[in-house]
């Protein structure tokens, strides 16, 4: 389980931020350090919390931040092969009155520094499973709105995520009363949007999984998923292959094996899993230094730049 923990994780933890929208101007934060993280494997603890004076991505892969930063699915990133193993801690300040919809482009900005990354976009047909409604129809529960009117003046951080795992299992809380778990043979998640639901299925199938139920995204519903433990085992293997991490072939192998469990588990809630071709676009980086540049404020980067005439990054 351990070597599939933090893919697990991050593979839902990361659709949280709102979709960026360019800003008119280069979005940097004021000051930003990216440190590496050592781990011993056995439990992992990964968080992002954003509020208006600070940013925080903890113990986070390259993968994982440029996730997050070019609005993109895990499918659609091709690297080196430690953009997914190396993790680091990134602390950032944000100038004052940030909004959210900023933090994307001022964390591709630093990563497109510190790492000096350099990438291409293409096109690239997709095997996928498209999540439609079956004909028996839907039969989830859908979690009631929360109570009361929302208070517009009560100070609340932006984003505030974490998620935990170890061999017995992974949590992660995705804010604002919704969270998932994967342990025991069975997958639940509480509050989840049928769009993020795809996206946790896609962390364990042979192929990325699609939302085409036509639900509305901002309806939550409550999930529980029960499989066994030869399904749950499998899985876990898919989950680490889809993050990159290699691993003997004869556990490979396993990965091809069917899932009727899940299958039969999907049904039950009223999906069904349709197999199809999509065109999807993919980023390929074709450079990222393995070590970030030293940490600096915005200003001394700039003053790097000039005196050092760098060329400015290409095709991001």
């Amino acid at each position: 389980m351990k070597f599939s923990v933090l893919f697990l994780l991050i593979a839902v933890i990361l659709s949280t931020l709102a979709a960026a929208q360019t800003a008119p101007s280069r979005a940097e934060f004021e000051v930003a350090s990216i440190r590496p993280v050592a781990s011993d494997g056995a439990r992992v603890d990964i968080g992002m919390h954003i509020d208006g004076a600070q940013a925080r991505f903890n113990s986070l892969s390259l993968r994982a931040c440029m996730r997050i930063a070019w609005d993109v699915k895990n499918y659609q990133l091709s690297g080196p092969d430690w953009y997914d193993s190396d993790r680091f801690n990134i602390t950032a300040k944000l100038p004052q009155g940030t909004p959210q919809e900023q933090v994307r482009e001022m964390l591709k900005n630093l990563l497109l520094d510190r790492f000096r990354i350099t990438v291409h976009r293409e096109k690239k047909d997709f095997a996928v499973y498209a999540l439609k409604i079956s004909k028996t129809g839907l039969r989830l529960k859908q979690t009631p709105p929360d109570p009361g009117p929302a208070d517009t003046d009560a100070p609340k951080s932006l984003l505030d995520v974490k998620g935990s795992g170890s061999a017995a299992g992974v949590f992660a809380d995705l804010g604002n009363g919704a969270y998932f778990t994967f342990a025991d043979n069975r997958l639940i998640g509480h509050k989840m949007p049928v769009w993020r639901i795809a996206d946790l299925l896609s962390t364990f199938m042979d192929k990325p999984v699609v939302d085409m139920t036509g639900l509305k995204p901002e309806a939550n519903y409550e999930i529980s998923l029960e499989i066994t433990a030869e399904d749950y085992r499998t899985m876990q293997i898919r989950g680490a292959l889809n993050s990159g991490i290699g691993l003997p072939a004869e556990a490979a192998r396993l990965a091809e094996l069917p899932t009727d469990s899940l299958s039969a588990a999907l049904a039950a809630v009223g999906f069904m899993l349709d197999v199809r071709k999509a065109p999807l676009d993919v980023i390929v980086i074709d450079h990222a230094d393995k070590t970030p540049i030293a940490n600096q404020t915005s200003s001394q980067r700039k003053h790097h730049e000039r005196t050092n005439h760098r060329a400015p990054h290409i095709r991001h």
